[in-house]
């Protein structure tokens, strides 16, 4: 590889990980090329962009900011073949590869980014795949904020209409 496709190599790679807020580092050395593609058609169905690229220029790409993002902590899992899946959900990524895996070893998780955050090891790969999504957080504390105030309001209601019911209600609330 020339020196300046190195250079545009990684300028690539340094925007993808710059705009990444997750992203998980996996080992699949192991699977043949029918698994690798099949593995790759599930990650672009469900949209995730998968690379396999050499460890020094991942590292390369992420260097400028290794201590801002907190890139530096996932440094070490770049060893060995690397293939890295970018995602823009957290939990996704663990998802597709518990599914895909069924049996298989591979691929094997050596560590995820979460929101600087970074998980060692495929044992993490149960606790990824149960976190909950930005969305999924949202809907649990608007359904918590609502909730008081559906209680009020059924309350209301159910002491009927008049003044007088109005009153035992609240009566019996305070």
């Amino acid at each position: 590889m020339l020196r300046t496709d190195k250079g545009l190599l990684i300028q690539e790679l340094k925007e993808k990980f710059e705009n990444a807020s997750y992203f998980y580092v996996t080992d699949a050395s192991t699977l043949t090329v029918a698994k690798i593609n099949q593995l790759r058609r599930t990650c672009f169905e469900k949209g995730i962009e998968i690379k396999t690229m050499k460890n020094t220029l991942a590292i390369k790409a992420m260097d400028e900011h290794a201590e801002s993002k907190n890139f530096k902590a996932i440094f070490g899992a770049f060893k060995g073949q690397s293939t890295v899946l970018f995602s823009s959900d957290g939990k996704l990524p663990a998802s597709v590869i518990k599914e895909f895996r069924g049996k298989n070893e591979k691929p094997a998780l050596k560590a995820a980014y979460i929101d600087s955050d970074v998980f060692f090891g495929d044992d993490q790969l149960d606790i990824l795949a149960k976190l909950k999504t930005k969305n999924e957080l949202i809907g649990d504390v608007i359904f918590m904020l609502q909730s008081p105030a559906n209680n009020v309001i059924s309350a209301l209601k159910s002491g009927g209409s008049t003044i007088a019911g109005l009153i035992k209600t609240l009566e019996e609330r305070v």
